[in-house]
């Protein structure tokens, strides 16, 4: 990627591209996807956490060979981030000083400590701001997302 990204995608809007069960927000989800690929990144947690969705937490799973492929093909091409020490350090930070679950915290400094402005994510209090992150429910009516 060329220039920053503006978006960190958290793994529910991943997820929703492939739930069938959810077709209105696996149609947003996927536009989503289209409109915010090259100006977002991902993270090697939303990835893992991703494969464990699709092989396990969705309503008909997909056989771990082929949510491997989906995985193997985020990794291709978008950017992902990884999760390093200095990012486990500023998540059990976030969970003392701002309350976050670990794991959403996680999120929180892989965007903050990459200089990622906005995680779209359902996860978070849409329109939040901590520290200089924005949490944003892409799956929000009218929400509208500054690409």
């Amino acid at each position: 990627m060329a220039t920053k990204p503006s978006f960190l995608i958290d793994t529910n809007v991943l997820a929703y591209a492939y739930d069938r069960s959810e077709p209105a927000k696996q149609a947003q989800a996927l536009a989503l996807l289209d409109r915010v690929v090259g100006v977002s990144a991902l993270s090697t947690q939303v990835l893992g956490e991703l494969f464990i969705v699709l092989t396990r937490k969705l309503p008909r799973p997909f056989p771990p060979k082929i949510a491997k492929e989906r995985v193997e093909n985020y990794l291709r091409a978008w950017p992902v981030l990884p999760v390093t020490p200095l990012i486990v350090h500023e998540a059990v930070r976030g969970v003392a000083e701002h309350g976050f679950s670990y794991w959403d915290a996680q999120i929180w400094a892989t965007a903050r400590l990459n200089q990622i402005p906005i995680v779209l994510s359902e996860d978070f209090s849409h329109g939040r701001f901590v520290e200089g992150v924005r949490f944003l429910n892409p799956f929000t009516p009218g929400v509208e997302l500054p690409v």
